[in-house]
């Protein structure tokens, strides 16, 4: 994921910042081993309220890309797209990634799903499956959720700043706190087919893919 990150187009060496989650100083001195940038390692709480952290104290930044430890697969290309999506769209606050789901997946908590309106702004997140196929059509499709995230920095301090919300909370998904408070998530479709990393036999399989 490190290398991913570092791999992309729209990103200078020095503007990488890594997160780590406050529970491993060992490993966040490994993490500034592997990007070959001392000092750009930033211990932080968990959630969002981790890049807020940061973002508090760097003013000058506009657009954050949070990619996140769970994805290790993200592919360069993506990065570069959700931090371009800002560029085309001035008032473009908060963006994520969908990609079509395997059917395997569709009865799967930890695969989450996303629905999209015709402009591609995010309707609803749920771990359910959804679109339910009632009456199923040719085109039929459920979109996975990739979990990566891109903000402008004035709404994530906004964002952090909100309430948990009751849908959130339910289905234990963070960005639905956004879609409750009335503002927009812009989606983009990508064909990137990784695996998250939510579950042992999901590390299992992704330490395996790795060392072919």
């Amino acid at each position: 994921m490190l290398e991913q990150a570092r791999n992309t187009l729209q990103m200078e060496a020095d503007a990488i910042l890594e997160l780590v989650p406050r529970v491993d100083e060992h490993f966040s001195a490994a993490v500034a081993m592997i990007l070959d940038c001392p000092g750009r390692v930033v211990i932080t709480g968990m959630g969002t309220d981790r890049l807020a952290e940061v973002a508090l104290n760097f003013p000058d930044v506009d657009v954050i890309v949070n990619v996140q430890g769970d994805e290790p697969m993200i592919p360069p290309e993506i990065i570069d797209r959700l931090a371009k999506a800002f560029e085309a769209e001035s008032d473009l606050k908060m963006a994520t990634m969908k990609v079509v789901m395997r059917e395997e997946d569709y009865n799967n908590p930890a695969a989450v799903k996303v629905v999209t309106d015709n402009n591609g702004y995010a309707l609803y997140f749920s771990r359910s499956l959804m679109p339910y196929p009632r009456n199923k059509t040719e085109h039929y499709k459920v979109y996975k959720h990739v979990g990566i995230y891109a903000y402008r920095r004035d709404f994530l301090l906004q964002y952090a700043a909100l309430a948990p919300t009751e849908l959130e909370k339910t289905e234990s998904l963070e960005q639905l706190r956004v879609l409750e408070n009335g503002y927009k998530i812009k989606v983009l479709e990508s064909d990137f087919q990784g695996i998250g990393v939510d579950t042992p036999e999901d590390l299992a399989a992704v330490n395996e893919l790795l060392s072919k």
